[in-house]
């Protein structure tokens, strides 16, 4: 007697075509949005540093 399969049943849980480390970001790319983030944070300090002499704020 033959098992019936149900065509539209969920896919066997399990990993599928996706690599181990699905969704989990490399090492290389951390340590990248570090430095932008740093780079980031400098030109905000140095905006700030700017301002902080009493002139008039010429971006308004």
């Amino acid at each position: 007697m033959r098992a019936h399969t149900d065509s539209t049943a969920p896919a066997p849980e399990g990993r599928g075509l996706q690599p181990p480390a699905y969704g989990v970001p490399s090492p290389a790319l951390l340590a990248r949005a570090d430095r932008g983030f740093a780079r980031f944070l400098a030109q905000q300090n140095e905006d700030q540093d700017d301002g902080a002499d009493g002139g008039e704020d010429t971006q308004r």
